[in-house]
């Protein structure tokens, strides 16, 4: 999961230095935009990545714990995030 989000991020950091490039050189507002929109779903999908990897790791581990404070800590931090994704998606 590491190397495939390191490299995801990386394609990013060039599709964003892409878009730098256009907005110096005065490209239409429209094909900014259409980059824009291509690095902003490029990053919605590194974020389901890592969420994939914490319910796959930290949430099932603390679920299978006997330890309820964990579990409540657990449920409350992705239901923070959830929240958070849905207010900005």
């Amino acid at each position: 999961m590491k190397r495939n989000v390191s490299d995801r991020l990386r394609r990013i950091e060039g599709q964003v230095r892409g878009v730098l490039r256009m907005v110096e050189e005065d490209r239409y507002c429209m094909d900014i935009l259409a980059q824009t929109r291509s690095v902003a779903s490029a990053l919605r999908k590194v974020e389901d990545l890592v969420m994939e990897n914490h319910l796959q790791t930290c949430v099932k581990e603390a679920m299978r714990s006997d330890d309820n404070d964990r579990q409540e800590e657990i449920i409350e931090e992705v239901m923070t995030v959830l929240s958070g994704m849905r207010k900005h998606g």
